[in-house]
C-alpha cells in the first residue's frame, strides 16, 4: 500500500469565541469543513459533515475506485444529519436562533429567514485509483479550497461557490481584490438543510513529490499564496507544515476560525527494496478547472 502522511489543525483563531471549523484526516479521506450559522449551528452542521465522511473512510479500503456518486451520497447523509440535529434543537429554537445571530460569517443557501441557519462547507480529497494507477479524488463546496504544491508551485485545484468567483470570472474584478470585497464571504453553494446539493469533482494523478493542502477561507484570509507556498516548500513532515501554516496564520489573531489538512504520499519499502509511486506520464491527465470545461459527474 501507498504510504500516506498527513497533519490537520483547527483553531477558533484569536478573534472569535467558537470554533465552527471541523477537520478529517482518516485515509483514504481528507476533509475540511467550514460551518456557518452561528456558535450552535455552524458548528454543528461541520460536525455532520465530518461524522459522514468519517462512517465513508471507515468503510473504504485505501486505494480503491471511489466515484463522485458515492461523494455525494455521502454529502446527502451529511444533509440528513443536520436536518435530525434541527429537529433535535427544535424545541429549544428561540434561544439559540438568537445566539446564532452573533457572530454570522457567511449566509446560508437556501432557507427561509425565521429557519434557523445551518450550514457549511466542504472541500476534500480521497486517496483512489484509475487503472491500477493512484489518483486523487479532489471535490467541493462553497469557498474552503484544495491546492496542490509541486515542483511547479502553488496551484489552486478546487473553484470557490462564492459571489466573489462569479466576479472573477466574469472579469468584474481581480483575484486581488476579491481578498478584500465586501462580499467575500458571500457562498453561492452549501451543505445545509435546505435542498440536496452536488460537489464539483477532479481527478489528480497522484505521484511522489507533491503535496495537497486543504482549508478552510479562514487560512487564505490571512495568508498569501506566496506565503502559503514558501510554507508548503519548508522542510519538515505534513505535520509540522499544518501546525506551521496555523501559526501564521493565526500571529496576532486570526479574524476567522482557520483550518488546514496537509497530504503527502510516500514511496513505501518492501522486501524487493524501495517501491516508488509511478512517475508522471502525460497519458495520465489530470482533470482541472478550466474555463468551459465541466467537472465529473
Amino acid at each position: 500500500m501507498v504510504q500516506t502522511l498527513w497533519g490537520a489543525v483547527t483553531d477558533a483563531g484569536g478573534r472569535r469565541r467558537v470554533n465552527e471549523d471541523a477537520v478529517l484526516a482518516r485515509p483514504p479521506v481528507f476533509v475540511v469543513a467550514d460551518g456557518m450559522g452561528g456558535h450552535v449551528y455552524g458548528a454543528m452542521a461541520s460536525a455532520c459533515v465530518v461524522q459522514a465522511f468519517a462512517e465513508f473512510a471507515d468503510q473504504t479500503v485505501p486505494g480503491t475506485p471511489v466515484e463522485p456518486a458515492q461523494i455525494n451520497a455521502v454529502i446527502h447523509h451529511a444533509q440528513n444529519l443536520i436536518r435530525a440535529k434541527l429537529r433535535a434543537l427544535d424545541d429549544d429554537r428561540p434561544a439559540r436562533a438568537q445566539a446564532s445571530s452573533e457572530g454570522q460569517s457567511k449566509p446560508e443557501s437556501g432557507g427561509s429567514p425565521s429557519a434557523p441557519l445551518a450550514g457549511t462547507t466542504v472541500a476534500g480529497a480521497v486517496l483512489t485509483s484509475r487503472d491500477g494507477t493512484p489518483y486523487w479524488l479532489v471535490f467541493n463546496i462553497g469557498d474552503s479550497r484544495v491546492y496542490r504544491h509541486d515542483e511547479t508551485g502553488l496551484s489552486q485545484i478546487s473553484v470557490d461557490h462564492s459571489v466573489v468567483q462569479e466576479l472573477i470570472d466574469a472579469g468584474t474584478i481581480t483575484a486581488d481584490a476579491a481578498r478584500s470585497h465586501p462580499e467575500r464571504n458571500v457562498i453561492t453553494r452549501a451543505v445545509d438543510s435546505a435542498r440536496a446539493v452536488q460537489a464539483d469533482f477532479w481527478m489528480l494523478h497522484a505521484g511522489e513529490e507533491q503535496t495537497l493542502l486543504l482549508c478552510s477561507d479562514g487560512l487564505v484570509g490571512e495568508l498569501t499564496a506566496e506565503e502559503i507556498g514558501d510554507i508548503l516548500n519548508s522542510p519538515g513532515d505534513p505535520d509540522k507544515i499544518s501546525r506551521d501554516l496555523l501559526h501564521r496564520a493565526i500571529d496576532g489573531g486570526a479574524r476567522d476560525n482557520v483550518s488546514a489538512v496537509v497530504v503527502r504520499l510516500q514511496m513505501e519499502y518492501d522486501d524487493a527494496g524501495w517501491v516508488h509511486l509511478p512517475a508522471w506520464d502525460e497519458d495520465l491527465d489530470d482533470t482541472l478547472p478550466r474555463p468551459g470545461a465541466e467537472a465529473l459527474r
